[in-house]
């Protein structure tokens, strides 16, 4: 056992010195973790950068619904939002247009071509200047319902949506398209290339939840056959195949056992 924990921190501080350039990154808050800033043409036209917060749509929709149907990118600043594609019904537009309900509550609208001084407080809903304390506090009071995680937002998704906690919602009528069914293929090992170190389990199960098949394959994942694709652990920290989500949004892979689970 002590030597798998420690061949664990050696990977860890391996991939902290190519990933950090040697250095430590400041931990998010749980608050903060996975909020993202979009700011291509914000500035220019006078606002704050719009702030993200990954946690506010992840309770109610999948990440397929948002990345594959609606056709945001999986980086920040990489879709080129502009406030007329809102106002034509694209991207945030399309729930964000005043008129779609959540819950029987209609979703407020994302943009307009004029502004009263009561839009202009809408405007602030997403184009900040600040951390909203208020939205801080909603998180804690919503995480505090939510199983609990050591890293990342200190909430385990998973977990809540196997419960019933959660109910992500993964079509919207007029954009989604209904896929044919497809078998979820069984839970797999993949060996660690360290010996001593756990193997990783995958859940295709887990993951097709939020991600269907879309959004990995085959941006992500080119081959769709076990061992297809290579990589190695230095490239998952650079940001790359799990890295895309893991640390950003997805838990950190610093929690090591959430992958490594296969007991020696």
């Amino acid at each position: 056992m002590k030597r798998v924990l420690l061949i664990a921190v050696l990977l860890l501080a391996g991939a902290g010195i190519v990933w950090g350039a040697g250095t430590k990154r400041k931990k998010p808050l749980p608050y903060d973790f996975g909020s993202v800033s979009i700011s291509n043409y914000s500035q220019q036209a006078g606002m704050a950068p719009v702030r993200f917060d990954h946690w506010v749509h992840r309770k109610n929709y999948t990440c397929r619904l948002c990345h594959v149907d609606i056709g945001f990118g999986m980086t920040a600043n990489s879709t080129k939002i502009r406030a007329a594609d809102n106002m034509k019904g694209y991207f945030c537009g399309t729930c964000h247009n005043g008129v779609t309900t959540f819950k029987k509550s209609r979703i407020f609208a994302s943009c307009a071509t004029s502004y009263s001084q009561d839009d202009l407080k809408r405007c602030g809903r997403c184009h900040q200047v600040d951390r909203d304390p208020a939205l801080q506090e909603s998180f804690e009071t919503f995480a505090a319902t939510m199983p609990r995680e050591i890293l990342g937002n200190g909430i385990n998704w998973s977990k809540a949506e196997e419960t019933g906690l959660l109910k992500p919602i993964d079509r919207l009528e007029g954009v989604s398209l209904k896929p044919a069914a497809m078998k979820v293929q069984d839970d797999f090992a993949l060996k660690a290339k360290i010996d001593g170190m756990p193997d990783i389990i995958f859940s295709h199960a887990r993951h097709t939840v939020w991600n269907g098949c879309e959004l990995c394959h085959p941006d992500i994942f080119v081959g769709v056959k076990r061992g297809a694709t290579k990589y190695s652990m230095i490239e998952l920290f650079e940001g790359k195949y799990c890295g895309v989500c893991h640390d950003k949004v997805a838990f950190p892979q610093t929690e090591c056992k959430r992958c490594h689970a296969k007991p020696v």
